[in-house]
């Protein structure tokens, strides 16, 4: 089976998928919005006596405490090892679905379905699934692969305009890191015009070509992290508050601000750090802040999987369409970028 099939008849090719494989009963995960906007549009696919479990959209349910739920449900429903669980949502439900299932009896079977733009262009390939803890994104989690994942087109058809736009943010990153002549046409068009099918296709190539190379992220897979430190760190900060920021605007500023350590520790050009800054703030704007709350901004970048110890080490850019990593940063030089963007 391909490890991801794109479609424009989800129901269908799941009807197909599900046909292929042997399992004792199918699980469904959906949060509180893919139950009445998406599982509507795969329900005729699924066989007599499917489990459904829904658990509350959003980032902040993305917890041990949601996790327990979800096994304590699985397991009222006495499935066993040869039960195949099918994760139909964004990253959340991708995410906590696949660790859930990897951990369920030492593991059984899923398949993603991702239905927002940035879980079809980012979580739906690499196995990397994982959940917050203690405010810490992703803190707890396995390298673990999915049966398959379907990307249906229709789903983008139930995204509001804000979740668009926050899956941009990963498409941008792809070109910055590893194709120039990607991020030139992306800059250079309406972000909402675009063709999403085309872009979700190189998108997923991008990202595909690294994470086969490096599946563990002993190396190269580190760029794909570009931007992710400082944006992990401000999403972290304003999960439970009334400026809460999607995945894709703190990874917008992120990478604003990891922009400008590019410029200050690999040489990458004031130039294209400019086309980055102004791309960046022309579709997300800015977020503000206060300065008191950049040392607990900081504490929560001390806190990235990708240190190594107490060393920060960041990937960077050396020209756009050209990222390295494991490059050391100090605090302060964090403390300087986000400044920088603060004072933008």
């Amino acid at each position: 089976m391909d490890p991801v099939i794109f479609t424009s008849e989800a129901e269908q090719t799941l009807a197909e998928i599900l046909a292929t494989l042997s399992f004792s009963k199918l699980v469904v995960l959906t949060d509180s919005n893919t139950q009445i906007h998406c599982l509507p549009r795969i329900s005729k696919s699924l066989p007599d006596q499917t489990v459904f479990i829904t658990v509350p959209a959003g980032e902040i349910n993305k917890n041990l405490q949601i996790c327990s739920l979800i096994w304590e449900k699985m397991t009222d429903a006495a499935l066993d090892r040869k039960a195949l669980m099918l994760n139909l949502g964004g990253g959340v439900i991708g995410d906590m679905g696949g660790f859930c299932a990897s951990l369920y009896k030492r593991g059984i079977r899923f398949i993603n379905m991702p239905t927002t733009l940035l879980s079809q262009v980012d979580a739906s390939v690499g196995g990397k699934l994982g959940i917050d803890f203690q405010g810490l994104k992703n803190h707890l989690g396995v390298f673990n692969q999915p049966e398959t994942v379907v990307i249906g087109r229709e789903f983008l058809e139930t995204l509001p305009h804000a979740e668009l736009r926050s899956g941009y943010a990963e498409i941008l990153k792809h070109g910055l890191i590893r194709d120039k002549t990607y991020f030139s046409e992306l800059k250079s068009q309406d972000w909402e015009q675009q063709d999403w099918e085309k872009l979700i296709y190189h998108s997923v190539a991008i990202k595909n070509a690294v994470v086969t190379a490096d599946p563990k992220e002993a190396g190269l897979r580190k760029i794909l992290n570009f931007g992710h430190t400082i944006g992990h760190a401000f999403e972290s900060y304003f999960l439970d508050t009334s400026n809460h920021l999607l995945h894709g605007e703190a990874i917008a500023l992120g990478m604003i601000c990891e922009g400008f350590l590019s410029f200050q520790k690999v040489g990458f050009s004031y130039e294209e750090l400019d086309q980055l800054t102004k791309t960046m703030l022309q579709i997300y704007g800015k977020v503000e802040f206060s300065k008191n709350e950049l040392d607990p901004i900081l504490d929560l970048c001390l806190q990235d999987k990708k240190n190594e110890g107490s060393t920060l080490m960041f990937s960077l850019l050396n020209s756009i369409g050209d990222c390295t990593y494991n490059i050391p940063v100090s605090r302060e030089e964090i403390r300087e970028a986000i400044l920088q963007y603060h004072n933008l």
